[in-house]
């Protein structure tokens, strides 16, 4: 049985490093056995069905990526049932206003809870969520002019992942929504 993922590679395709071209990575992962392989733009977004597990699955996309690609590339893994859960949970909906400048960054699991008690308030605009494996994060005035934007989230949450915005989330909601998953 195969489970329709969405698996995010974190820093690619950012100016001359880290170069991932997005139709060699689907035929290297359809060559893996993963089914269903879509590609969504460059910055490293892929849709697949496959029989692993999430934490396999992630394993694998990294070994794939350094073997054909020759660097290491963090991958987080989401089921598109939980990306369906993301768009559908959307915390901001009543006040994010413009999907372009509000994100979502997905860990590879949840930080620690001190960590989120001890982040401190938002001040410049803007606002920000911790639930499960994800932070919200609405940029009002967008990325470079929203002091929230420039915390260091890694350091402060203690995981690192992944961000995309709103409008990329929703997309990627429809591709696992848009092909079933067969077994």
């Amino acid at each position: 049985m195969s489970t329709r993922y969405v698996a995010l590679l974190r820093g690619i395709n950012v100016g001359k490093a880290r170069q991932v071209g997005m139709p060699r990575l689907t035929e290297v992962l359809t060559a893996r056995g993963h089914g269903n392989v879509r590609t969504h733009l460059r910055s490293g977004n892929v849709v697949l069905d496959s029989p692993l597990g999430e934490a396999e699955l992630a394993a694998d996309l990294e070994t794939a990526i350094e073997q054909e690609f020759g660097f290491a590339v963090p991958v987080v893994v989401r089921t598109g049932v939980e990306v369906a859960a993301v768009i559908a949970g959307d915390p901001f909906a009543t006040v994010a206003t413009d999907p372009a400048r509000y994100l979502v960054t997905f860990l590879p699991e949840p930080p620690a809870p001190d960590k989120v008690d001890a982040l401190p308030p938002v001040e410049g605009g803007g606002d920000y969520l911790v639930r499960g494996r994800e932070l919200y994060l609405w940029l009002p005035d967008g990325i470079a002019n929203t002091p929230l934007a420039a915390w260091q989230w890694d350091r402060l949450l203690g995981v690192a992942g992944t961000g995309r915005n709103w409008n990329t989330v929703s997309k990627l909601g429809e591709l696992t929504a848009g092909v079933p998953p067969h077994g």
